[in-house]
């Protein structure tokens, strides 16, 4: 017997999976109809696959699609993607809480010192920019939008988000922004130009650096945005607000209290600070072996159990937590319609394996979103309790102020 054919009986508990062996023999896997998931068909063309899905699940599914020896017959590969997400969701809940070797083991592939950070960060932040381009809005956000009404195109959601940041962080014209994490400066360049503040930018990225600098330059506001190669743990301060957008996830575990006594230590007196980041709604868990070893080395989705210690060991004062549930699945479905649209142009830029990789991360991504336990959490936190006004009002006042998008 195949070794998948146990495995998968005892996983599939919701929808129905159909498996065709390397040999041409199927497999048919059903439990109960579960709404949201359609049927789905895969073939395996390589017989190594046959042992690897049961005793390395994750990993094999990605490369297998990578390298072709998985491909998929009926559906799509968000569907099959969906359907072993929901599984596996579903398997998870009743899985005990991490302890022992699996506490320790995650500690070390999260083990991010500055030189292994810039490393994490050059394998999948220094793909060339005409990559990015081809999935991403206009101003380049590769973080989660922020869709406030029905309709929105990814460009409005885009900024949409950057606004309500914009709004959390009480800016004034003048201030000094830190901007932790500054990707291609869409962020920085629109804070300084909508409110007048001045943004120092870092990130471990020479090619998000270069592209940054450029479009200062291009702006005209290389005097109010400027940018730096550099950890954040080497910045000089001090500022009145912080702001650090999709770059928590890479800080680690072992760091958060480093992080948060940084954050502390670079704010002025009454300062405020922004972090958003994806979370998980489940507990502390171990990054996707797939993803780790592919896409985001070094790479975490905290829960905010692990994070709020952390945030009160530094003397910081947490005044706002907002939990953003699907707003990243439409994200990445957006991307995911645009890379398709102009995959011929992926694929020249790098090469079929490569945008097949691309394609399962993008799926597994929103799959983890809609049917697991992944969700985008902000946290505002300032040095003071009374940094900022004692109601919400505030952030949708704010919001209302900027012209219709």
């Amino acid at each position: 017997m195949r070794l998948f054919v146990p495995f998968l009986r005892k996983l599939v508990k919701v929808g129905r999976l159909t498996v065709v062996d390397a040999d041409g023999t199927p497999h048919v896997f059903e439990g109960r109809p579960a709404s949201g998931l359609r049927p789905s068909t895969i073939r395996l063309n390589d017989r190594q696959l046959h042992w690897r899905l049961a005793v390395q699940p994750a990993l094999a599914a990605g490369e297998g699609y990578m390298d072709g020896g998985l491909t998929i017959e009926d559906g799509t590969l968000y569907d099959f993607l969906a359907l072993a997400g929901e599984n596996i969701q579903r398997a998870s809940d009743a899985a005990p809480p991490l302890t022992g070797v699996y506490g320790w083991l995650r500690r070390l592939q999260q083990w991010n010192p500055a030189s292994i950070s810039r490393r994490n960060v050059e394998h999948h932040y220094d793909l060339t920019e005409a990559f990015f381009k081809l999935f991403l809005d206009s101003d380049r956000q590769y973080s989660c939008a922020y869709f406030n009404r029905p309709g929105l195109t990814l460009e409005e959601a885009q900024l949409a988000k950057k606004r309500h940041i914009m709004a959390k962080l009480l800016l004034e014209r003048g201030q000094t922004v830190l901007d932790i994490g500054s990707g291609w400066g869409g962020l920085a360049l629109t804070m300084a130009r909508e409110a007048g503040v001045d943004v120092t930018g870092v990130t471990l990225s020479r090619e998000q650096y270069a592209v940054a600098q450029q479009r200062a330059m291009e702006a005209q506001l290389e005097q109010k945005v400027r940018f730096k190669l550099m950890d954040y743990r080497h910045v000089k301060g001090p500022f009145d607000r912080i702001v650090s957008i999709g770059m928590f996830e890479h800080v680690g575990i072992n760091h958060y209290r480093t992080f948060f006594k940084r954050v502390r230590e670079l704010l002025c007196e009454n300062g405020v600070a922004l972090i958003h980041a994806i979370g998980r709604t489940s507990g502390p868990g171990i990054t996707n072996p797939w993803i780790r070893k592919y896409i985001f080395p070094g790479g975490y989705s905290p829960a905010l159990s692990e994070v709020l210690p952390a945030v009160e060991n530094a003397g910081l004062v947490v005044t706002d937590v907002e939990v953003l549930r699907s707003h990243y699945a439409d994200t990445l479905r957006q991307w995911s319609e645009r890379f398709a649209r102009r995959r011929d142009q992926a694929v020249a830029l790098y090469n079929e394996s490569f945008c097949r990789m691309w394609e399962f991360y993008l799926a597994g991504a929103e799959v983890a979103f809609r049917h697991m336990d992944h969700m985008v959490w902000q946290l505002q936190v300032s040095v003071g309790r009374d940094a900022v006004p004692h109601t919400r009002d505030y952030i949708y006042e704010v919001e209302r102020s900027y012209p219709r998008s």
